[in-house]
């Protein structure tokens, strides 16, 4: 089901503000919507954000729970909702980065309550239905129409001050998306076009984010606008997140961010390469069409030298993971089935593990 002639694409209600100084639309959306108590959600980083917004829901009555981190724990969905509901919440809004929104989600999957998120890096979860949960060392995913945001606000200006490292390492979880949905058996045109837009607007704004970080030129017309190009990349991504499924490449990342607690944005960049390579046989016709955009001949490779050259880590070593769990790693990775182009078989799964775990350039045939 993914030629032109015959496909199916879902779309959801969900309204989206995009462009410089988007963020002042917000006090009229939620007027509009008649929301008085909101419960806003951040991270403990997320302050200066914080701050930002309460000034402009001054007509409203603003809690803050600032206590978001990856991976979602379930002890902390279950003080925010403790707070929510002290609070007589009727709105919640998620502003940072995944971790935040995915709090917010979460939120919302429990208690009903409507979320609007404002991202500030590159993740995409802010255009999913999909949710995460860990509970127990073990994150769990889902999807569910409540959890997705009913309104999102993509303002550049708010990820000026995005450092370098975080801003790679978003972006590339953003392209992962991408790349997963160029695959996925329930692809189509619509999501194929949103992928290859999504990915090149990163790859090429990265490396001017880059430049303009190292000159100090970051009050720079090209600074913004590589910003907002990122920005868009990320909405694009996230579209294609949110309407095909997921394989290999995500599987490994829930097991080893909500198992082993390791940097979710980070193993993005190790990981992808490593997936592509693994299911190369399986998806190189799906994957032509991305190569000829960016004009490579070898997606995985590309990708590994692009984490590499914009100092992303490539290793599961440099994150915190141990060799002796790569063991329970593939373990817990063949415990779920899901909807990958390559049958997902023990042996060379770990053998990937162990390549990625070195840091060594992704290998084919596995």
């Amino acid at each position: 089901m993914s030629n032109m002639n015959q496909f199916s694409y879902t779309t959801y209600p969900q309204k989206v503000i995009f462009g410089e100084s988007s963020l002042l639309e917000l006090a009229v959306e939620v007027k509009t919507a008649g929301y008085k108590r909101i419960l806003l959600v951040t991270s403990g980083s997320g302050h200066g954000y914080a701050e930002k917004l309460m000034s402009l829901l001054s007509a409203c009555h603003v809690r803050v729970f600032d206590k978001a981190v990856m991976h979602v724990p379930i002890e902390y969905v279950e003080q925010a909702i403790k707070v929510g509901h002290e609070h007589n919440t009727d709105c919640v809004i998620a502003i940072g980065g995944g971790s935040a929104i995915g709090m917010g989600k979460a939120l919302a999957l429990k208690t009903g309550v409507p979320v609007i998120a404002i991202p500030v890096t590159y993740a995409g979860s802010e255009m999913t239905q999909i949710y995460g949960l860990t509970e127990a060392n073990i994150k769990t995913t889902g999807r569910s129409p409540v959890v997705l945001p009913g309104l999102v606000i993509y303002d550049p200006l708010l990820s000026l001050n995005l450092p370098l490292d975080l801003t790679v390492v978003s972006g590339i979880n953003a392209i992962a998306h991408a790349v997963e949905s160029l695959y996925a058996h329930d692809r189509s045109p619509i999501t194929e076009s949103f992928a290859i837009q999504g990915v090149l607007s990163l790859m090429k704004a990265i490396p001017v984010i880059e430049q303009c970080l190292s000159e100090g030129a970051v009050s720079t017309k090209a600074y913004v606008n590589a910003r907002s190009q990122a920005l868009y990349g990320a909405w694009m991504c996230g579209a294609v997140l949110g309407s095909t499924s997921m394989g290999l490449h995500h599987k490994l990342c829930h097991v080893l961010g909500g198992s082993f607690n390791l940097p979710h944005a980070s193993l993005h960049t190790v990981m992808l390469p490593h997936a592509i390579a693994y299911n190369q046989s399986e998806t190189s016709g799906q994957l032509q069409k991305l190569n000829k955009a960016l004009e490579v001949a070898d997606l995985a490779q590309t990708m590994f030298e692009f984490s590499a050259r914009h100092g992303a880590s490539v290793a599961l070593k440099e994150l915190g993971m141990h060799e002796k769990d790569l063991d329970l790693a593939c373990e817990l990775a063949m415990q779920k089935e899901y909807p990958n182009p390559r049958k997902i078989e023990q042996k060379p799964l770990r053998q990937l593990l162990q390549n990625a775990y070195e840091g060594l350039p992704p290998e084919r045939g596995i």
